[in-house]
């Protein structure tokens, strides 16, 4: 082990030379979590897109395009309102936003008949019904949208203004702005891992009553459902992964953290 340190050490050009042994040892095996958790990842990926597009290709029984699905399940349920459009957005992709009162759907479902279409289109229109029925964790959601997106983006500006600020205000801080800056750039990043649970929630929730709408409009068959199901389930995987990766990195960004302010003590002894 200790040669493994050294190793480190040597590779680092010296930058974790007042770092301590357990610090160096829970970043590696983080590294290597993380190394592993997105090769899964990949996979993962890979699979939900070949179904995606195979099931895309299977046109489903009840003849309705993506579009037509989702704005039939919205003007059944009240919900007139609710835009429907088609989106070629990688941020975006196939989605419902409260704020903009709109279902969007890829380009890639949005004039077919198909599973995929029947899927992604009633998924999405049952988040909708949701709010409209005023969901708890739905309106929790709702609420705290900003502050998932903002805490991960927030992270590398906030650091960087507490470098500036040790580098050009506080010249003799000794790193204090930018830890101080870190340390509130991660407490964001822990939020929005926690109410990225909570999206999570919603989507299972939307995918179970998406189920319910459509063998009572008679949308789907049970080979449909179960075709739609599979697909579901490949999301979830996709998204807990996802999550798994978000908490890996925050828990390394800690640790350099920590690696940080060791080698600032270290280097001002």
């Amino acid at each position: 082990m200790s040669e493994f340190i050294s190793w480190v050490r040597e590779l680092s050009g010296g930058a974790f030379d007042g770092v301590s042994e357990g610090v160096i040892i829970a970043m590696s095996i983080v590294a290597g979590l993380l190394i592993i958790a997105s090769i899964f990842a990949f996979c993962v990926s890979v699979y939900l897109a070949i179904k995606y597009v195979k099931y895309n290709k299977t046109k489903n029984s009840c003849g309705k395009t993506g579009e037509q699905v989702a704005r039939s399940i919205l003007d059944n349920h009240g919900l007139q309102k609710i835009k429907v459009s088609a989106t070629g957005s990688i941020l975006f992709g196939n989605s419902y936003s409260h704020y903009f009162k709109k279902v969007r759907l890829r380009r890639l479902t949005w004039k077919k008949d198909s599973v995929t279409s029947l899927a992604m289109a009633a998924q999405k229109s049952a988040l909708a019904v949701l709010d409209k029925e005023n969901d708890a964790d739905m309106k929790a959601r709702v609420r705290l949208t900003p502050l998932i997106y903002f805490g991960p983006v927030a992270f590398v500006p906030l650091v960087v203004i507490g470098v500036l600020l040790d580098l050009l205000v506080f010249t003799s801080g000794a790193g204090l702005c930018t830890f101080i800056c870190t340390g509130v750039a991660t407490l964001f990043y822990v939020l929005s891992f926690v109410m990225s649970i909570l999206v999570l929630k919603t989507e299972k929730k939307a995918q179970e009553r998406a189920y319910e709408i459509m063998k009572q409009e008679g949308l789907a068959t049970k080979e449909e459902l179960e075709m739609c199901r599979k697909l579901f389930r490949l999301y979830n995987i996709e998204y807990i992964n996802d999550m798994v990766i978000a908490l890996l990195e925050l828990i390394y960004r800690v640790l350099q953290i920590v690696a940080y302010a060791q080698n600032s003590s270290s280097s001002n002894k």
